[in-house]
């Protein structure tokens, strides 16, 4: 497979951010066997590593699993935009301006972007399929 880089029409930080980590992501796992896990618990508003950080954005959700990366992180975005604001956090100060919960803290963030070159590289789907366990 011929792989399509990204190459930005504008300076876009933030999408040229998604579009690079799809990038790496796809370098990674190229003819390599691999397995996700991802535990969706105190969603902070900023980077963990932020030292000023808030209380989490939503109530801890749990783990998720699949050998897809893309659905996995699609499952978890599905499930914390489904779930409510945590009480006196930022993201219930922003609720109402958006349905996503990324974009109501942090506007000028992509991760829908992210997800979708990871798609068109050939990653991973974003379809998937919850098993409740």
């Amino acid at each position: 497979m011929s792989v399509k880089y990204y190459i930005p029409k504008e300076d876009n930080s933030v999408e040229v951010t998604g579009y690079k980590i799809a990038e790496y992501t796809y370098a990674v796992l190229k003819d390599r066997p691999h397995f996700h896990i991802n535990i969706v618990s105190d969603v902070s508003p900023f980077c963990d590593c932020y030292a000023r950080n808030d209380i989490g954005i939503v109530p801890d959700i749990g783990m998720f699993a699949s050998f897809d990366p893309v659905a996995v992180d699609k499952a978890c975005a599905d499930a914390v935009n489904s779930s409510p604001a945590n009480a006196n956090s930022m993201l219930e100060q922003h609720i109402h301006k958006h349905e996503d919960h990324f974009k109501s803290v942090h506007p000028a963030s992509d991760w829908k972007a992210c997800l979708a070159h990871c798609e068109k590289l050939g990653v991973g789907t974003q379809d998937y399929e919850l098993i409740n366990l």
